[in-house]
């Protein structure tokens, strides 16, 4: 399970998460929502221990392990992976360099370079492809991709469908779902109200940096007067 409890996370002197609290069971899916600047992808750089932004206050617990604290490359390696808001590709290199830097092709166990093309088959065509050289959507696999290939029990996606055409968006729901399927923790950051309460066992929203409300998904889609006074969706 993952517990965020009291996290308070400022950028110098901006204090953007004020005591943000949330637990999320292993196997089930989060969608954390809100209006752009509530403080969404800062609780999602706060777990992953990428700085910006400082944690000055709170506890971060996986699987009962505190990781506040922890360097980034050390969560990591307690099986917590990042699709980081943008995608953050390297231009220069290709889709299997990307695979292959955080794990050797002939690897064997656990995500390899072939369960990847096998999972992503669009991928395994443009396997020579540089990350400039790829579309949006096509970026935005390599970047589930990636994050996978450290075998991440926990999986902290941060827009995932942003900037993408609707064909593109219901590629990425799909996934989401098979991974979902597969029994993997994700944590869901998500402009897109309808792809969230489609992907996700239950919803946070968060406004102002605390978490403000909480429901099941299936639930959630029908409290027009909450998603309207957080969201602004009528």
């Amino acid at each position: 399970m993952l517990e965020v409890e009291g996290l308070h996370s400022f950028y110098g002197d901006a204090h953007v998460l004020h005591g943000a609290s949330l637990t999320l069971p292993e196997g089930e899916v989060l969608a954390l929502l809100g209006r752009n600047g509530m403080g969404k992808t800062t609780l999602i750089r706060s777990i992953m221990g990428l700085r910006p932004p400082a944690v000055r206050q709170g506890s971060i617990r996986w699987k009962g392990e505190e990781l506040l604290g922890l360097p980034a490359h050390e969560i990591a390696r307690r099986r917590v992976g990042i699709v980081p808001q943008g995608r953050r590709l390297f231009p220069s290199l290709t889709v299997l360099e990307h695979l292959t830097t955080l794990k050797p092709a002939r690897a064997t166990g656990g995500w390899t370079v072939a369960k990847a093309f096998e999972f992503f088959p669009r991928l395994a065509e443009r396997k020579a492809n540089r990350g400039h050289e790829l579309s949006g959507g096509e970026r935005q696999m390599l970047a589930i991709a990636r994050a996978l290939m450290t075998d991440p029990a926990l999986l902290l996606m941060d827009e995932p469908t942003e900037g993408l055409a609707p064909v593109m968006v219901q590629q990425v729901e799909r996934i989401v779902l098979e991974l979902r399927r597969a029994g993997l923790t994700i944590l869901l950051v998500e402009q897109n109200l309808y792809s969230a309460l489609a992907l996700a066992d239950r919803v946070s929203i968060l406004e102002t940096g605390r978490v403000v409300h909480e429901a099941a998904a299936s639930e959630a889609g029908h409290d027009h007067a909450t998603l309207t006074r957080f969201l602004g969706v009528h």
